[in-house]
């Protein structure tokens, strides 16, 4: 019933997004837990370092959506100690819109919903690891005594319903404005998706059991517990964590070719029975997705129309790199951009990297080379952020301080992150990030890294999720959700700073910034190569007219030689190396384009 992160020891290549797989039973006994710089002045897609006085173009700050979600572990109340009581303690549970619960699973033959006190197999390699596991216990059989509850009232025999949802319901009481979702699926439950959403009869049982279970609250009655009726009002709503549609998940996951079409469809289906339930219990419940962020898992997604089935989209962007890659090259796991001196060898078929940008971009405004066609709004999408670390060790200072630099294996785990080399928690790492001379920051990717000298580190600190929170506030988005909530234990520092800049505003998102930086980079940005590793064509389309002696740029032109001279908006640019669709005015003093002036 213990979970721990997932940890991608031998993959191939990276994947972004990846949640924790439920780990034995047997660890109980142990011990062992489961578990935007653009910093005031960076323009959309450009640079600019902290504190520059920037405006956007109508000389407001930038804003946009200020949802706030955030999730709970069902395994964090084994060894870690986090319990509902510790959101509410924090004061984490009132400043969050939505809290999600992961995770449910689905069963092997019914393919519907299910409870059951069944571990799941910690091997990330066996194919049925997640096969009719779940953790009934931990979710409404736990007693909790009045040290641990909500309230400070114990459970006593006889209740219809005690553990994690018991407490839920009580976190509930006391934050009204509180919702809170049950999550399907994760990286070990996401193995039947495939199976239960390839026909309409299957969708409709599939949906149909999780509302009959988590939303009408029908827990099966097991240890004295459940009932008709025993779970209801705990979950506001479901989180579809399908990972991933088309394959590429955890070893033996079932896949289709339909997989594509028929999330669309398992989305609609709950949305149209949620609206019933709805209108049957006169209140709204929210539709959620979970989703990957990078290019080759969002070709598998019609980002055109699952839009209109949920109430907000929660797309992963991190884990997009990690000692997986047991030797290196060391890499960002969350950054915002990716420049031409990114190592990652792109996903076929088409040159693009994994970052940020890249995920928002592709599901808002699609991405040919994958065939992605765009279009989901983009103020229903939530941006990620990560509370733990991924790391190396045995890196070498190549004046980058370990930045992309070979590593000798992963970093040391951490027992709390149940020792799985390469990944801590925040509370366990925070003596390491919090320090200054350790901190380091890419201008390029807009983002935080830490490093001693010998061990590298990626992940957040104030400043790059500052960063992430402005991108989000630059370009429409929703807001922010976070992963997860125990990492931190009660050491909310980066969650408040998640919450402050998701309910403030970006310092800006000028189209042209032309004041300095106050300060410089801390490392220097690095001048990028002049070609891609595969040079694109160098002649662009047909360019429509633009100033005298420049052709206007192009959107759809490919870039390939740096100093070329375009007009755009009255102004003359030239490139500093390969580029594609990235408009002048959008990318700043550090970017690919340099403002020449005024025509």
């Amino acid at each position: 019933m213990l979970r721990s992160r997932i940890e991608r020891a031998g993959s191939p290549a990276p994947e972004p997004g990846r949640r924790r797989r439920p780990k034995s039973l047997a660890a109980l006994a142990v011990g062992t837990t489961a578990s935007l710089l653009l910093g005031a002045g960076l323009a959309l897609g450009g640079g600019g370092a902290a504190n520059a006085a920037v405006t956007n173009s109508t000389g407001a700050p930038a804003t946009s959506g200020g949802i706030k979600v955030a999730y709970f572990d069902q395994w964090s109340i084994y060894a870690n100690a986090y319990y509902p009581k510790t959101i509410q303690d924090t004061g984490v549970a009132g400043k969050l819109d939505y809290l999600i619960y992961s995770f449910a699973n689905i069963h092997p033959t019914d393919l519907g919903c299910f409870e059951a006190t069944k571990a799941a197999n910690q091997d990330d390699n066996n194919p049925n690891a997640g096969d009719g596991a779940g953790d009934a216990f931990a979710d409404y059989q736990k007693s909790f005594g009045p040290d641990i509850s909500v309230d400070g009232v114990g459970d006593v025999w006889g209740q219809p319903i005690a553990g994690n949802f018991n407490q839920l319901k009580k976190l509930k009481a006391k934050n009204p404005n509180l919702k809170i979702l049950i999550s399907l699926g994760g990286w070990t439950y996401s193995k039947y998706f495939s199976a239960a959403a390839a026909t309409d009869a299957s969708r409709k049982h599939l949906v149909s059991s999780c509302i009959d279970m988590f939303i009408k609250g029908n827990l099966p009655t097991d240890a004295g517990y459940g009932g008709p009726g025993s779970a209801a009002g705990v979950f506001d709503g479901i989180d579809i964590d399908w990972e991933y549609p088309g394959g590429g998940g955890h070893t033996g996951n079932l896949s289709s070719p339909n997989d594509k079409q028929n999330f669309t469809l398992l989305l609609k289906e709950l949305r149209e029975q949620l609206d019933a339930q709805g209108k049957a219990d006169g209140k709204t419940y929210a539709t959620a997705a979970a989703v990957g962020a990078g290019q080759d898992k969002i070709r598998n997604v019609e980002t055109d129309k699952i839009g209109q089935y949920l109430t907000f989209l929660d797309i992963m962007t991190y884990d997009m790199h990690g000692a997986w890659d047991a030797k290196g090259p060391t890499n960002h796991q969350a950054p915002i951009y990716s420049g031409p001196d990114d190592p990652m060898t792109p996903a076929a078929p088409g040159h693009g990297k994994y970052s940020v940008d890249a995920a928002i971009k592709a599901y808002t405004a699609g991405d040919a080379d994958y065939g992605i066609p765009g279009g989901f709004p983009a103020k229903k999408i939530n941006v990620g952020i990560p509370f733990y670390y991924r790391g190396w060790t045995g890196v070498a200072n190549n004046g980058r301080n370990g930045l992309f630099q070979s590593a000798t294996g992963p970093a040391a785990g951490a027992s709390m992150s149940g020792s799985v080399p390469g990944i801590q928690m925040y509370k366990e790492l925070a003596g390491f990030v919090d320090n200054p001379a350790k901190t380091f920051w890419d201008d390029t990717a807009k983002t935080t890294y830490f490093y001693d000298g010998t061990t590298f580190w990626s992940g957040e600190d104030t400043r790059s999720i500052q960063a992430k929170v402005d991108y989000a506030h630059c370009n429409g988005l929703g807001g922010s959700f976070a992963f997860s909530l125990y990492d931190l234990g009660t050491r909310t520092a980066l969650f408040d700073k998640m919450v402050e800049a998701t309910n403030g505003s970006a310092a800006g998102c000028p189209a042209a910034p032309t004041t300095p930086p106050t300060t410089p980079p801390t490392t220097p940005p690095t001048t990028p190569p002049t070609t891609p590793p595969t040079t694109p064509p160098t002649t662009p389309p047909t360019t429509p007219a633009g100033c005298a002696g420049a052709p206007g740029w192009d959107a759809a032109a490919t870039y390939a030689t740096a100093g070329t001279k375009v007009s755009w908006k009255g102004h003359y640019y030239t490139n500093k190396w390969w580029t594609k669709g990235e408009d002048p005015t959008t990318t700043g003093q550090w970017g690919v384009w340099t403002d020449n002036g005024p025509c």
